[in-house]
């Protein structure tokens, strides 16, 4: 029931991830939405990794806060660029206020894409799956 689970969250993280590589190669790309799924993408992969090690975690979009739990469990996590990952917290909170206008560059958006691939070939070491388990 518990891979169950784990296969669920990650599944979530993959459909982020390529809704993100797909709005990326239109003709224009909306940066802000790119980064936003990135965010969410990493966020689902953390706590997957948190479900396996039977960590409750509450609604929480921060991955700062998501990443230190994990660091908690398992000290390699402190091998992430733990800055990196924490920027993207931006885009699934403040971004989608209107306060907050701000439109990422492309630059920006690979570098999210970037930590984002980073963080899911970790998490899948970690869980010892493979993205043939994820279709």
């Amino acid at each position: 029931m518990k891979r169950e689970i784990i296969i669920r969250w990650l599944k979530k993280a993959e459909s982020d991830l390529r809704t993100a590589k797909i709005l990326l190669d239109a003709k224009d790309v909306v940066t802000e939405s790119v980064c936003f799924h990135c965010q969410q993408a990493i966020e689902k992969y953390l706590k997957a990794f948190l479900t396996d090690k039977d960590v409750r975690f509450r609604k929480v979009h921060d991955l700062r806060t998501l990443l230190e739990m994990c660091v908690q469990k398992d000290r390699e996590f402190e091998k992430l660029d733990k800055e990196k990952i924490s920027e993207l917290t931006f885009y699934a909170v403040d971004l989608r206020y209107p306060e907050e206008f701000y439109i990422p560059s492309l630059e920006e958006v690979k570098a999210a894409l970037e930590i984002t691939e980073e963080v899911k070939k970790f998490i899948l070491k970690k869980l010892n799956i493979t993205e043939d388990e994820l279709k």
